[in-house]
């Protein structure tokens, strides 16, 4: 047997919509696009990547006409992030500070974002790690003085309290790569009020306004100027396809039932790990409603407890596919060398995942005879 990491979410019925979509010859951005936001969220931004979704939401925070950011100023950020949680910080030079996680729920930890914050930090950037939210009542005491963006992407589906991630901060931020909860094979999502929407919309597509719900503002102001290409900001080309919308239609319909296999597949593999000592495995937070991006573990420390390259390599070998825990440590990558940063803490908890820190799948392809294979490999290498 095969034990992925991923299996595809998408089946004949996107594919049909992807050849609607190609028959009527409409393939760029346009009214799929404006149909797949709504039926998202209230004010959402669709994107090319995840990736570009952090970049637009930077972007904004940092653009004149918010005027939110400023270069120098101090973003907070998990050490378990992954890359490009960070690179647009630094692509619009602000300052990243690196706190340390919890190890058990594998967050942020917000005694540690308490004591990293100084006179120039303005924003905190949480990653709801492996679908797991962050301690939201935690991070709101920040709120009122800081900006927040949620980087949401690998969390689609999942709750605080009952209420989704991504809707508590400034803005949220969601990626439908190929291998996340749901894809449109490449894609991510922003969501935020109206003004900043209607920004990331401006700055998503070369600056102009024609994307806008109601552009009528700028036109008035600008009555001389053709209203379909009308610049009035700097833009990127981060805009998504007509293709990856009809497939997000489709695909958000199923989230829900996705979210439950894995959610039933992770309780089984909880208890599997939970029969070795030398296992750590991540807690889900209290109040939290994890939607399971994937199965991670940790190697406790001990003389007599394995290597976790040694299991890695194990369970390869018997066919179950491992990754490393995002970035592991951000700040420990060589690409931070070549940028401002500060590191508030040992981030000890952090180098402890990177070291010994792996996972496995968890998602809609898994079942019960699944378990049972990871069951019984575990017991042939232990």
């Amino acid at each position: 047997m095969k034990i992925r990491l991923h299996e595809p979410t998408f089946g004949e019925e996107e594919i049909s919509a992807v050849v609607e979509v190609l028959r009527s010859t409409n393939v760029t951005s346009g009214g799929k696009v404006k149909e797949f936001e709504r039926a998202f969220s209230s004010n959402s931004v669709f994107c090319n990547s995840g990736s570009s979704a952090n970049l637009l939401a930077v972007s904004a925070l940092c653009n004149p006409v918010m005027g939110a950011l400023h270069p120098g100023d101090e973003v907070i950020v998990s050490a378990l992030s992954w890359s490009t949680t960070v690179w647009p910080l630094v692509q619009h030079g602000l300052v990243p500070v690196i706190v340390d996680i919890d190890p058990e729920t594998l967050n942020m930890d917000f005694v540690e974002v308490a004591r990293a914050i100084g006179p120039r930090t303005k924003a905190i950037m949480p990653v709801h790690v492996y679908g797991n939210p962050c301690d939201i009542d935690r991070l709101m005491q920040f709120k009122n003085r800081q900006w927040i963006i949620e980087d949401c992407c690998e969390s689609l589906g999942a709750y605080w309290d009952g209420k989704p991630v991504g809707s508590f901060g400034d803005i949220g931020t969601f990626s439908f790569y190929f291998s996340h909860h749901i894809t449109t094979l490449e894609g991510g999502m922003c969501v935020s009020n109206r003004e900043i929407t209607d920004l990331m919309r401006i700055l998503r597509a070369h600056g102009w306004t024609r994307d806008l719900e109601d552009n009528s503002h700028y036109c008035d102001l600008y009555p001389d100027i053709d209203p379909k290409f009308l610049f009035v900001n700097a833009g990127y080309n981060l805009r998504a396809t007509e293709l990856q919308a009809a497939i997000g239609l489709i695909q958000l319909g199923k989230l829900n039932g996705f979210v439950e296999s894995r959610r039933r597949t992770a309780e089984r593999l909880s208890e599997i790990f939970s029969h070795y000592d030398f296992f750590q495995t991540q807690r889900e937070t209290p109040r939290g409603r994890s939607s399971w991006f994937g199965f991670p573990i940790t190697v406790k420390d001990g003389p007599t407890y394995p290597n976790a390259k040694y299991i890695r390599a194990s369970l390869e070998n018997l066919g179950i596919e491992t990754r490393p825990l995002i970035c592991g440590n951000i700040a420990r990558q060589p690409g931070m060398k070549l940028w401002p940063h500060r590191i508030s803490g040992d981030l000890k908890h952090a180098d402890k995942v990177m070291r010994d820190g792996f996972s496995i799948g968890c998602h809609q392809g898994m079942t019960e005879e699944s378990c049972e294979y990871i069951k019984d490999a575990l017991r042939k290498i232990l």
